[in-house]
């Protein structure tokens, strides 16, 4: 970093004329978050007032912003392959200090208990049971009914910490469980609702390869899981009498399993609906540019 010019540009942040401003702003945030250290030490230390500290809070959280996006564009650009992954970049827009480590080894206890009483002779319902125990029982997550539209709900981090989520952050837990222990779980993106397939193991390659096809047959599709209401089994006739009561045709979409960068699509318009009812525009025209970051590669 050129530190004269940063010493220069720093010292111009307060400057009442909003042309020149906007022209430090610019140059400070092109060093990207290599520079938020210093300003964070300057907010701390500095006695230029008020105006000053909120500039400098402005500028991280544009550079912090622009990072997540960035991020979130460069996920989805290259598959959404990880699914975990994705739903910590959208954390890291409420959270940008996030310790994602510390966040990982929170997921990473409740897997551990799952694998520990699974084994290859149990049966899918067996598996499930298992999984429900262990995620329901022993850790305690539970589907937020009291606080249901809370943005908390949506923040992957806060759901491991609190273990009450939404049906979608719920079944991005069970997921990323099951994925990482070779049990065939996949989301569902079911409208007003979110569900999980338990997919038959003997058909999974054709079910990967066929399920964002429109005319595909879903007898791959054993049963349905819903996490918000603790992994309880759903039938597709069940599916069906839903749909009808919200009116919708049953489209071979809301049977069928949906890829990552749906699920995350999903949660950012989650959190958009979450702080629109809680009167908070400025968060709501962040979260819709940050799906357009996915959305452009979806």
């Amino acid at each position: 970093m050129d530190i004269k010019e940063i010493d220069a540009l720093i010292n111009l942040i307060d400057d009442p004329d909003e042309i020149v401003y906007a022209h430090v702003r610019e140059r400070i945030v092109s060093y990207g978050e290599t520079i938020i250290p210093q300003l964070e030490n300057i907010w701390e230390l500095n006695s230029f007032g008020h105006e000053f500290q909120q500039r400098i809070e402005d500028i991280i959280h544009i550079i912090q912003f622009d990072s997540v996006y960035k991020s979130l564009e460069r996920w989805s650009r290259d598959g959404g392959l990880d699914l975990f992954e994705g739903a910590l970049l959208v954390s890291h827009y409420q959270y940008p200090d996030l310790d994602e480590t510390e966040v990982k080894a929170n997921l990473m206890k409740v897997r551990q208990d799952v694998w520990l009483e699974l084994n290859d002779e149990l049966t899918a319902l067996e598996k499930v049971k298992v999984m429900n125990h262990i995620i329901y029982d022993v850790h305690g997550f539970r589907g937020n009914k009291k606080n249901f539209h809370a943005a908390q709900n949506s923040y992957i981090n806060t759901v491991l910490e609190s273990k009450k989520g939404n049906p979608l952050s719920l079944s991005i837990i069970y997921m990323v469980i099951a994925e990482s222990l070779g049990v065939p779980v996949y989301g569902v993106n079911l409208p007003n609702h979110f569900l999980l397939a338990y997919v038959d193991p003997n058909n999974i390659i054709h079910f990967i390869e066929n399920h964002t096809n429109p005319e595909a047959d879903r007898t791959d599709v054993l049963f349905y899981l819903n996490a918000f209401s603790s992994g309880t089994i759903v039938h597709k006739s069940e599916i069906t009498t839903y749909l009808e009561q919200i009116k919708l045709d049953p489209k071979p979409e809301y049977y069928q399993a949906c890829d990552n960068r749906t699920i995350i699509i999903r949660l950012i318009n989650n959190l958009v609906f979450s702080y629109d009812r809680l009167g908070y525009p400025e968060k709501v025209e962040e979260l819709k540019k940050l799906l357009e970051a996915v959305v452009k590669f979806n």
